[in-house]
């Protein structure tokens, strides 16, 4: 793990909790602590077990800014605060909070949250069958739909995409890029011309002025469950926010381009944009409009899409997310290849889907 501030998590979670039972009157006594964290990623996950078998969800990390995590809790809260009457009551693990305020434990260096433990349905398996893909499509266009109504009642947030795109190119203009991101100049070249792209196409497109709702981008097979309704899929549970947003709904269609492939599971350490085109996620992309309509503006900008992805969560925020490892052979394989692969996705048969 290349972060030696989380090597003592256990305690930074024993102090939070302390600090929230101080100010929340919630007095239960911890019994003992279950890492339960993916290995992936710098945070530390654990099952807080208390002495009368209760359980809570705390999650220890010093990946990005504090005030950013403590920001992103409090939308989290309210999300979950607006959607409690709606069919999506329970489907987000809640954040537990003080005084109506999401709770977050901060000591200058690391931060903890935690979060009620959801309960889990049905894991998907590996490759869905086809009646799957179509109906956990709708499933997503029906929960996109609620995030959309229920986010004019959000406050602004401080992070946008637009702003990760600027103060990454900044940083690949920089004379040290090379250094800092352990890439060769000619590396750094790549990603500082696929970042100016983005911006140009960002302003061509006024994405500025486009709907933002909330996002939780990492739709992996592992953070989150379902059930079934006469065969169809039903969304469930939801417990994973490491890349929680208030951005365009399209910038969640990588991961689920993921879900619906025969190749891009949980499993597979590679981030390559090939399932954007794939026969299952058209399935998936029909299935989607059929219930919540896509226009072509939005088909084209799926390569702009994932490259936000790649961008900002590989290439600007991979060292402090990922670890070690897996975040220098990301970075490799960003400015290797994924990011032109990119440039050269069919689009024809989704654009099919929308100009019908």
């Amino acid at each position: 793990m290349n972060n030696p501030l989380l090597h003592d998590a256990e305690h930074v979670v024993h102090e939070a909790w302390g600090d929230y039972s101080r100010v929340s009157g919630d007095h239960r006594a911890i019994s003992s602590l279950e890492e339960v964290s993916a290995h992936v990623s710098t945070n530390r996950v654990f099952r807080v077990v208390f002495t009368d078998d209760t359980v809570v969800v705390a999650k220890v990390s010093s990946y990005g800014s504090y005030f950013l995590f403590s920001e992103d809790h409090d939308r989290l809260a309210r999300c979950t605060a607006l959607l409690r009457h709606t069919r999506w009551a329970g489907f987000l693990a809640d954040v537990l909070s003080v005084n109506k305020r999401a709770y977050t434990w901060y000591d200058g260096r690391c931060w903890c949250a935690f979060y009620g433990e959801v309960q889990r349905g049905e894991s998907l398996p590996r490759i869905l069958e086809p009646a799957d893909v179509a109906s956990l499509a709708r499933e997503i266009a029906r929960f996109h739909h609620a995030c959309g109504e229920i986010a004019p009642s959000l406050p602004p947030v401080s992070n946008s995409v637009k702003g990760d795109a600027i103060h990454l190119f900044d940083q690949l203009t920089n004379p040290f890029a090379s250094r800092n991101f352990g890439l060769p100049p000619e590396d750094i070249g790549v990603l500082a011309r696929f970042t100016h792209e983005l911006l140009l196409h960002l302003e061509s497109v006024r994405y500025d002025e486009w709907q933002k709702v909330p996002i939780l981008v990492d739709w992996n097979l592992g953070n989150f469950s379902v059930t079934r309704d006469d065969g169809d899929v039903r969304l469930f549970s939801r417990w994973d926010y490491d890349w929680f947003r208030i951005e365009s709904r399209l910038l969640d269609f990588y991961f689920l381009s993921r879900v619906s492939s025969s190749t891009g599971d949980r499993t597979s350490f590679t981030y390559s944009p090939h399932t954007l085109t794939e026969p299952r996620f058209v399935g998936f992309v029909r299935a989607y409009h059929e219930v919540n309509p896509l226009t072509r503006r939005d088909i084209e900008f799926l390569p702009y899409a994932y490259r936000i992805f790649i961008l900002n969560y590989v290439i600007r925020e991979g060292a402090r997310f990922f670890r070690d490892d897996l975040c220098a052979q990301f970075r490799r394989d960003a400015a290797h290849g994924y990011l032109e692969s990119s440039t050269r996705l069919d689009l024809t048969p989704l654009l099919e889907i929308v100009d019908d």
